[in-house]
Parts: C-alpha cells; structure tokens; sequence
C-alpha cells in the first residue's frame, strides 16, 4: 500500500503500520528512544497541529527546561490529549528532534542567503556585521534555544543534528572565507570556518539572554573578536 493510499485518522494524519512499544519519554540508560514520527501530516489541520505542537514545546523549554519538560506538560500547553500528541510523535525526544531540525533549517536558510550575496565586495568589518546580524535573526527568533541546544550536545540521539549543525556552518564560512581571500587551503578555511562557528555561537547564545544593555556590548565584542581571527589570517595569506 503506498503512502497516499493509507487510511486516515480521525487527526488528518496517516495510520502507522505497526504501534510502538518503548515507554514515552524514557531516560533509562541503554534504552533506544524512536525518534521518528508515529504519523505523517497530510491534511492542513493536521499540519497545523503538528506546528502548535513545536511551538509549546519552544515555550516549555524556556520555562522549565529540557529536563523537566514533559509529553503531559506539551498536550496540555497545546489544548490537545496525550494520546493525540503520541499520534504525532512517540516521545519528548522526537519532539526536540524535529524542533532542532526546524532550527537548522533557518540557519540553513540564513547561510544561503550570505552566500547569495556578492560578499567578496564586502570589507571584512562589513562583512562580519552583516554575517553576525543575520545569525543573531535565527538565535533570537527561536524560542527556548539555550536547553534545546544543550539536548542537542547531551542527548544521544540529538548528537546528530549538533554535529550536522557544525558542519552546515563550517563549510559554509569557509566558502565565503575563500572569496574573501581571507585564507587559500582547503584545511585553513575549514580550521577558520571551525573557529568562526565556536565563537559566534557561544556568544550569540549569551547575547540573547542578556539584557538589552549587556546584548549590545556582547554583540560589539562579538563582531570585534569576529574581525581580528580574519583579519589576522588574511594579514597571513
């Protein structure tokens, strides 16, 4: 049977083929978390459920943290039961799972339009502002992103999406690390791209949790310790 062709729910979503057995929300030591959706959204309804779902999930973590964050606390902040939440997803982690996913998309998205740009016109302090700026965009418009960054480090089967993360970033600096003649080899680019992604985003989280005073002068040190790795590395090629 293919997909379009399985029945659908009452939630607008398409049936499993087979019921999951592991314990919602377990963090025994050992025990293998799915991570995959029950179902796939294919009506508006469902889709637009599935979304609310995300966004409380958003909410609860900066109120409560990842630790204390339950499929319970998720249904309830959603107006929805328990057992509609698990027709979605299977447990608390596939939920952070496709919550960072959706994170990584706008980052995603943010580099593609740096790259997009003629940056090889840009100074270096031009372009450090303009890079900086646009990746402050995707840490402050994604709410809860501190503890859902910390469960992307510490969660075994988020470790993924941390290390895909990196390397979405890494690559992408150094692309435009090359046309900006800041470096030649391959391996130094990655090495700047890797020291690039470590600063901005250790400080960007800090930015976004400070007060608007205390942000402001973290954002100038930011771009300031941004500017001299490349232009010390440029002062080098």
């Amino acid at each position: 049977m293919s997909q379009t062709d399985k029945p659908l729910n009452d939630t607008g979503i398409l049936s499993p083929e087979s019921p999951r057995t592991e314990s919602p929300d377990s963090n025994k030591p050992g025990m293998s978390r799915t991570l995959e959706p029950r179902n796939t959204p294919v009506q508006k309804r469902a889709q637009e459920r599935r979304a609310t779902i995300l966004e409380v999930t958003a909410e609860l973590l900066e109120e409560v943290g990842q630790d204390d964050l339950t499929t319970i606390l998720v249904a309830k902040r959603a107006g929805i039961s328990v057992g509609t939440l698990y027709h979605y997803f299977p447990n608390k982690y596939a939920i952070l799972f496709a919550l960072a996913e959706q994170w990584l998309g706008e980052i995603d998205q943010a580099l593609r339009e740096l790259e997009a740009e003629t940056v090889e016109t840009l100074s270096l302090k031009r372009f450090v502002d303009r890079v900086v700026d646009r990746m402050l965009l995707t840490y402050t418009n994604q709410r809860g992103l501190l503890p859902l960054v910390q469960a992307m480090f510490g969660v075994p089967e988020l470790k993924d999406l941390d290390t895909a993360h990196d390397e979405l970033i890494i690559r992408a600096m150094a692309r435009m690390f090359a046309r900006l003649e800041v470096a030649e080899r391959p391996a130094e680019l990655s090495r700047l791209g890797r020291a690039f992604l470590e600063v901005n985003h250790a400080l960007l989280l800090v930015v976004v949790n400070q007060s608007k005073t205390d942000s402001l002068k973290t954002l100038a040190d930011l771009k300031y310790i941004s500017l001299c790795l490349l232009e010390r590395a440029k002062s080098q090629f």
